[in-house]
């Protein structure tokens, strides 16, 4: 077989250019002239020449169908995580809000992640008005483009077939459905990662060219100088990376790297340049934010949110670094966790198969596992140059690094980190299939594929069995019958004589699709249900089923028992009420979601979710039933919470009243709380500041009580709103939030508004 794809058929398949001379036989600098702007349109439309005539059509499908995934009906979700639409939404008011990622608008304190991904949610939401739509649809963007790399960067070396069946299991990979449908940052970073392996693809590619191109400018280059600059743009990608989700988006390094250093036409020293170079990239691209919030005076910008000190580099290292990894990493931050691995069961080497993560990513991952394997085997003499032994390096150096960091870290770990996963998982089932099933002449290497399409089937019967009980019940069973007999007729096919490729590829079909059944089910099922709040998962919305947690602390009273929320907290890890909204959650297009109306609570989060979607009394359907992180001893009937009483957090009871006097405030912030989950309900539910005292967690010291006091004494906050915060940081018996409350309680009286204590600080009693 042949082991490398000549330079000549390389230069016409992957660049779209024609080798051709220059008249009199003279040397030319190019093999081929930059193409003219109606070829690119054709090329767009229909392909290069050499396509089959079916792959352009079957890449719009593609695209279509992962549009539609994650675009169809996008408002379902609300405001999803309350926490970042907040900070969005003050994105679109303030411009220094929009660089900082501030979670008010008048730069309190930002969000405890790097703002990248709310630059694009921000101008979204100023470009078409703040709304549930302009929130969410750059996340189903990032989707589709997500998709659209994947296919890219598998199709050059492996083919379309293999292309489109990489985007295909990424579009039905039920955490991709969620997270591309929802405003956390892991939409974009997994955008930002796949844009940087297909650059790295491009770089390894080019290295591959006997002569100079000559760009559309007519400029010559060479191919190491256009090598360089697809590998300084794929460091340029993952320094933005890193400013989406910091550390995480470093995870996929190795991978990229060691593909190049191995795999790339260039001396060993060019090699090595070039990574420098792009390393370099790597660090301008991140280091550029973090010398730009060093070198802004500390009194002039928000807090930081999360540090220790007030430091973006701190933040990056300590609690979004070595605290996720080493534990110790507090209360996780938009997505909440007190530290250890709770959230994700127990650290080990198959905490992606646990019942957490089992339904968000585990579906085809041991099909993806012996496949890479396979493919590394069956190119294992390939040149050091070969570019789908290159390809599996990339993908599988990226899979089995990030799936072994996500499986042992010891901090704060949910099962929706998981979308990092997806590309990689793709690739590698594409990829490894594609050569296992180029050698099927051979009865072990169909044994090798069968295996793959079994396991999966039966794996799938697993997961629908422990993750969805009772959900579609029939469904294990065809995916693990399908899966079953189809892989066996595939692999027993050839000895049928001379029907045997008809049969070989009617039970390769069936075998795949029962692989596919499963996880494109949950995928739909995903698609079809509203999630919110701070923890959300992948699936359908069952009564008593694992859920997310709602945006804690965001009612009035948050989890101290303050007037205005709604009763009920959920179980221990993995029993409480679904993180899947109903039916009823959904907002139409360009208007606030219901639930979301004033109200000073949290909207639409916190609430026990059911499987039919009920709604509360605000008119949202209710999501998540946890009340504590710890998620200590509650129900878990996933019936709907009473509304008006007090304790849970995240409600959705009108507190039109309480709304009404913070909008008639024209102070700096009209009122301070403790806790950003509060404070983001005030601020998504009126038109005003809102100052949270602690951050996510409650410990952050962004505050202190001599500043707070120089605040009140200049006029800049009108409120203070009783209640808020969580656990033992200020919001509970220490720190400066703890020290604000008492003296607050001290000198003013309080007043109560809409069953939510409220101290004007404009009229001091002493």
């Amino acid at each position: 077989m042949t082991t490398t794809t000549p330079t000549r058929l390389l230069r016409s398949r992957r660049d779209g250019r024609r080798a051709r001379e220059l008249p009199g036989g003279a040397t030319p600098h190019s093999a081929a002239a930059p193409p003219r702007r109606q070829d690119r349109l054709r090329r767009l439309v229909r392909g290069a020449d050499d396509d089959p005539n079916w792959a352009r059509p079957a890449l719009f499908a593609l695209l279509t169908l992962a549009a539609v995934v994650y675009g169809w009906n996008l408002t379902n979700s609300g405001y999803a995580n309350e926490f970042y639409a907040a900070a969005a939404k003050s994105a679109s008011k303030d411009w220094k809000a929009w660089l900082f990622g501030s979670l008010d608008s008048s730069n309190a304190i930002t969000v405890d992640k790097p703002p990248a991904s709310l630059w694009v949610m921000g101008l979204s939401a100023r470009i078409f008005g703040f709304s549930s739509f302009s929130l969410l649809l750059p996340q189903a963007l990032m989707g589709v483009g997500t998709v659209g790399l994947t296919y890219g960067a598998v199709r050059r070396w492996s083919g379309h077939a293999a292309g489109l069946l990489a985007g295909l299991i990424v579009t039905m990979t039920p955490v991709a459905a969620l997270m591309f449908r929802f405003d956390n940052p892991d939409a974009m970073l997994v955008l930002l990662m796949t844009a940087a392996a297909y650059c790295v693809v491009r770089a390894i590619e080019v290295s591959g060219r006997d002569e100079p191109t000559t760009t559309r400018r007519g400029r010559v280059r060479s191919a190491s100088a256009t090598a360089l600059r697809w590998m300084v743009g794929a460091g340029l990608l993952i320094g933005f990376a890193f400013l989406t989700k910091m550390l995480q988006g470093l995870l996929v390094l190795p991978g990229l790297g060691l593909a190049y250093l191995v795999a790339a036409r260039f001396s060993l020293g060019t090699r090595i340049k070039h990574l420098a170079a792009a390393l370099v990239s790597v660090i301008v691209g991140a280091g550029w934010f973090v010398a730009l919030v060093a070198a802004w005076p500390a009194g002039a910008r928000p807090y930081i949110g999360g540090s220790t000190n007030n430091s973006e580099w701190e933040l990056a290292l300590g609690y979004n670094g070595l605290g996720r990894i080493l534990g110790g990493d507090g209360n996780a931050g938009g997505g909440g966790g007190a530290g250890g691995g709770g959230f994700g069961g127990t650290a080990g080497l198959f905490r992606m198969f646990n019942s957490q993560f089992a339904g968000e990513i585990s579906w085809l991952l041991p099909a993806s596992l012996v496949l890479l394997v396979a493919g590394l085997i069956a190119r294992r003499r390939a040149p050091r140059t070969d570019l789908v032994r290159a390809s599996l390096v990339l993908w599988g150096g990226w899979l089995v690094v990030t799936m072994l960091c996500l499986s042992f870290m010891k901090g704060t770990v949910h099962s929706y980190y998981a979308v990092a996963l997806a590309p990689a998982v793709a690739a590698c089932i594409a990829v490894g299939g594609r050569e296992v099933f180029a050698r099927r002449s051979s009865l072990l290497w169909r044994v090798v594929l069968g295996a793959a399409i079994c396991v999966s089937g039966v794996w799938s019967f697993r997961v629908l069995t422990t993750s969805a009980s009772g959900w579609m019940p029939w469904l294990k069973w065809v995916c693990a019958i399908a899966a079953v007999l189809g892989a066996m007729t595939f692999v027993a096919a050839p000895a049928w004589g001379a029907r045997a490729r008809r049969v070989a590829v009617t039970g390769l079909v069936v075998g795949v699709l029962g692989g596919l059944g499963g996880t494109s089910a949950y995928t739909f099922a995903t698609m079809a249900s509203g999630h919110n709040g701070s923890m959300p998962t992948a699936g359908p919305a069952l009564a008593g089923a694992r859920g997310g947690m709602g945006s804690m602390g965001s009612a009035p009273g948050g989890a101290q028992g303050a007037p205005g929320g709604s009763t009920g907290s959920a179980g221990p890890a993995g029993s409480g009420t679904t993180g899947s909204s109903g039916a009823a959650g959904q907002a139409p297009s360009g208007t606030k979601p219901s639930g979301t109306a004033p109200s000073g609570a949290a909207p639409s989060s916190g609430s026990s979710g059911s499987a039919s979607g009920a709604a509360s009394s605000g008119g949202s359907a209710a999501s998540s039933g946890s009340s504590s992180e710890a998620g200590a001893s509650g129900s878990t009937t996933g019936t709907q919470r009473s509304v008006g009483s007090a304790g849970a957090q995240g409600g959705s009871t009108s507190n039109a009243a309480l709304v009404k006097l913070l909008d008639a405030t024209n102070s700096k912030w009209s009122a301070a709380v403790i806790g950003d989950q509060s404070a983001a309900g005030y601020i998504l539910s009126s038109d005003t500041a809102v100052m949270s005292i602690g951050g996510w967690s409650g410990s952050d010291d962004n505050v202190t009580l001599a500043q707070f006091q120089q605040y009140v004494k200049n006029g800049d906050i009108t409120y203070f709103i009783a209640g808020g915060g969580m656990g033992g940081g200020p919001g509970g018996n220490s720190g400066s939030g703890a020290q604000i409350t008492a003296w607050v309680k001290a000198h003013y009286k309080a007043t109560t508004v809409g069953g939510v204590t409220v101290y004007d600080l404009t009229k001091a009693t002493s």
